[in-house]
């Protein structure tokens, strides 16, 4: 029986299984390799059932048996006996086998059978480390695809709009787009204010500061009597129009607000951090 072990047909590796996380061998293949019945090995294990802990062997739960069965190809042949759960052994279970076992078949088994283990755990720690490889790769290819999605976003949304005389609804709904943008705080530049600018700002819940050195004292003063949201700064000190939402993204606007679409001008995104922060520091001073 035991030139059973040296026919290439039969690979030990092979009757390794993983149960409870752990890898195991059957009884009844550990039987076959030992050249003992099944019930003589498991007469041999009981008898000696001090030195088999549950971390040595334990007996398959049904719906572990019904699991394994599912998941392993077995001939006719193979399901002949297998009416139980069997008994598995793990790696220190196979060990002491051999001690109780005491024959030369026993001691040579036993060595094939933990080179078996021994060649099983390099080729999962093998796969394992090949899996987290590859694993890297389609994470890092994630994060550059990523990237890349962001930046061709950022090339979708233009920078720069020129509006011409009539397009009033295109340069409006840029603003509203613009302003939507905003997450906490909108910074309006502007010398001119009045009800069309703010029929926009009603529509936003954020914090609005508006910064201009004339306006309508009436559209204003009916406006502060509903809504909360702004804060008027009288200033001298600007010429230009800009928005700057959340103190992080800089507009220019060409025209005043009042006069969206009336005749061309633009509304373009100033990149430069510098001159965000310089406008900033002039506001606040």
């Amino acid at each position: 029986m035991n030139n059973i072990i040296l026919n290439e047909e039969l690979k030990i590796e092979d009757m390794i299984y993983e149960i409870r996380g752990k890898q195991v061998m059957l009884d009844r293949d550990l039987a076959r390799l030992y050249d003992v019945e099944t019930r003589l090995l498991i007469q041999k294990v009981k008898r000696n059932i001090q030195r088999f802990p549950e971390e040595f062997s334990f007996q398959m739960s049904n719906e572990e048996f019904n699991d394994w069965k599912s998941q392993v190809v077995m001939s006719n042949n193979d399901k002949i006996g297998l009416r139980r759960p069997p008994y598995v052994f793990t790696e220190q279970g196979v060990a002491m086998l051999s001690a109780i076992l005491k024959s030369d078949v026993a001691i040579t088994t036993s060595i094939k059978i933990m080179n078996a283990f021994v060649n099983m755990k390099r080729y999962i720690s093998s796969n394992l480390i090949e899996q987290n490889y590859i694993n890297n790769i389609v994470l890092e290819d994630r994060e550059r695809i990523n990237l890349l999605e962001e930046t061709l976003n950022n090339f979708k949304e233009k920078n720069n709009h020129i509006f011409f005389e009539g397009q009033i609804y295109d340069a409006y709904s840029l603003l509203v787009e613009i302003f939507n943008k905003a997450k906490k705080e909108i910074i309006i530049i502007d010398n001119y204010i009045d009800k069309s600018l703010l029929d926009i700002i009603s529509k936003t819940e954020k914090k609005i500061l508006i910064i201009t050195n004339k306006y309508n004292n009436f559209d204003y003063e009916k406006y502060k009597k509903q809504y909360y949201n702004v804060v008027l700064k009288i200033s001298n000190n600007f010429h230009d129009r800009f928005i700057i939402i959340d103190n992080n993204i800089l507009y220019h606007c060409g025209a005043s607000f009042k006069d969206l679409g009336k005749k061309c001008f633009e509304i373009s995104r100033i990149e430069e951090t510098d001159i965000l922060g310089k406008l900033i520091k002039k506001i606040n001073s």
